[in-house]
């Protein structure tokens, strides 16, 4: 049975929350984020509509909610961040190291993404939005005005065209030749864009200002940049549903297609959804939940937030369907051609259709503002992830915050410079397919193996209900022990089996551009086996007891003093019984 050691680093220089709900909205600003609004949509659409929440719903039982309440307890119990909470297994520590690397290649290029609705937002502040019509500066011979059944058969004939010769709509070419000056491919990744370089110092400003002073200014920003993108996204449903068509397209978002639970693809879109969405693996929850009182009830938290996450998922397709509902009645177009997912909703077809409403430049402003606050409430906690996980390894490093956090935001602003040239946008679509697609799952696989095979599920349960002073029930054993690490292999496999090779706009990337992004994932995952082996070339002893050292925690248990020594004399009275 392990034992406890005095902890050097003292919690009080640490910081936590003022409250509880900065926690929860800290959790939710973090967890809800621009993948709600242009992907879930688009999923549940194509993969059978009202069936689709089935397995949705089912996979968040199942795997979600398990692994978000497993990574809670992590950070809470141990009061520590996502690198050294593995001293619950030390051989695993480069786990932590791989969520920092993952974290420092994510963030520079979803900075990138979300500077996009800054310059779409500054664009929209003028009496008629810029992509309304054809006939602009940046238009070309093929920019085609969505009015009339003669365009729209036009339009509709685009897939039997060449890529070249197709025709784009003006929200499509204002998108690529105006906002990214988008080259011809990756390989021409061409000179800096200006204005998208400026949006880009701005949301790195505004994040370094909110991030500054850690956990005491994040906890006071999200009551704002948390529960904005709610209060607009309420006004856009609002607007949505009361707009001609929309009641089509809610339709085509909702209709079940029973016969799709039959599809093993719809089942993995599920998991992998649940699983993106919520975020764990990312060092974000358990980063997040270090900074809670130690004897605050997470296992509340734990189910609250995700369901809330859920359900905005669901909210945001009625938002986005009843819109293309509307957009489909003006134009003529058919919903299914009009649906789409990712950057091609979020930049082209939505602001599409928001400029055939009335006061077209006020929803295109309400809509880009939730956009950009989606993103800044995700990128808080990631590098929030990062400065602490650093801090945690280096605790000497913790009076100087500040310049850490600086020097952190510094570095991945000069990594996103790539980003935000004419080819950026192929490198972002690169990195976002790969960098993350199986690594990230790898990392939770590690987690739930750690917690409830190695570390054991019978006595961390016990060091949960010390912490939280409530039984924790026998679903959470089963969970973490049998059926979250089956999903999680499930989702690693599917993700694999699925992946096909990135192409953007109908264009396939050269075969060195995709060894560039498996490199990306590799990078991260290397992290794991490398430390492994680096952990038991530097201790002494046969290979056989240098692997039980390792495999034991290490100055494992409660980051408070109080509450380490009498979690110590409960491990005790455990181990005489």
């Amino acid at each position: 049975m392990t034992t406890a050691t005095t902890i050097t680093t003292p919690t009080a220089k640490r910081g936590h929350w003022a409250s509880k709900t900065e926690f929860i909205l800290s959790c939710i600003g973090y967890a809800i984020g621009l993948g709600n609004v242009w992907r879930f949509p688009y999923l549940c659409y194509r993969n059978g509509g009202g069936a689709f929440l089935v397995p949705y719903l089912l996979m968040l039982v199942l795997c979600g909610i398990p692994l978000f309440f497993l990574e809670t307890c992590l950070g809470q119990f141990s009061g520590t961040g996502c690198i050294t909470v593995f001293k619950i297994v030390p051989l695993l520590k480069g786990a932590g190291i791989a969520i920092v690397v993952l974290n420092l290649i994510c963030t520079a290029y979803y900075n990138a993404i979300i500077s996009y609705p800054l310059l779409f937002l500054w664009r929209s502040l003028q009496a008629q939005l810029p992509w309304e019509t054809c006939g602009n500066a940046w238009n070309t011979p093929r920019c085609l005005e969505l009015r009339g059944d003669q365009h729209v058969e036009l339009f509709l004939n685009n897939s039997a065209m060449a890529i070249g010769d197709r025709y784009r709509t003006p929200a499509d070419e204002f998108f690529h030749n105006e906002i990214l000056h988008i080259s011809e491919g990756i390989e021409q990744m061409g000179g800096i864009v200006w204005p998208l370089l400026l949006c880009d110092v701005i949301a790195w400003i505004v994040i370094f200002g909110c991030i500054a002073k850690g956990v005491q200014s994040v906890g006071k920003v999200v009551y704002f940049t948390a529960t904005f993108p709610f209060a607009i996204l309420a006004v856009l449903l609002v607007r949505g549903v009361t707009l001609p068509g929309a009641l089509e397209g809610i339709k085509f978002y909702i209709m079940p297609q029973w016969s799709q639970l039959l599809n093993l693809r719809v089942w993995a879109d599920a998991a992998i959804q649940i699983f993106f969405s919520l975020g764990p693996g990312w060092g974000g929850i358990v980063n997040m939940a270090s900074y809670n009182q130690f004897k605050n009830n997470t296992k509340l938290d734990s189910i609250i937030i995700p369901i809330v996450n859920c359900g905005t998922s669901i909210l945001a397709g009625f938002v986005v369907f009843s819109v293309l509902g509307y957009f489909s009645h003006q134009t003529g177009l058919p919903v299914a051609s009009a649906a789409t997912g990712g950057p091609g909703l979020a930049f082209i077809t939505y602001p599409e259709a928001i400029s055939m409403l009335p006061l077209s430049p006020l929803w295109a402003c309400l809509f880009f503002s939730m956009l950009f606050f989606l993103g800044v409430d995700s990128m808080f906690v990631q590098i929030e992830a990062i400065v602490s996980s650093v801090m945690d390894v280096l605790p000497r490093l913790r009076p100087m915050k500040l310049q850490v956090t600086a020097g952190t935001c510094f570095l991945l602003f000069l990594l996103s410079i790539a980003c935000v040239t004419r080819g950026g946008m192929y490198l972002v679509q690169l990195l976002d397919w790969y960098s993350a697609s199986i690594s990230v799952i790898l990392v939770c696989i590690v987690e739930v193996i750690a917690v409830g095979w190695i570390y054991g599920c019978e006595q961390f349960v016990r060091d949960v209900e010390f912490m939280i002073d409530r039984k924790v029930e026998r679903f959470w054993i089963v969970s973490w022990k049998y059926i979250t690490p089956i999903v999680l292999i499930f989702i690693f496999i599917t993700t694999i089996v699925y992946n096909t090779e990135v192409s953007y706009n109908g264009l396939s990337y050269p075969r060195w551009a995709i060894g560039v992004g498996w490199a990306s994932c590799l990078v991260s995952m290397l992290c794991i086996p490398v430390f492994a082996c680096y952990k038991l070339l530097h201790t002494k002893g046969s290979l056989t007891k240098r692997f039980k050292n390792q495999l034991k925690a290490q100055d494992w248990g409660p980051a408070d003093g109080e509450q380490r020594a009498l979690w110590s004399n409960s491990v005790t009275v455990r181990s005489v019984r």
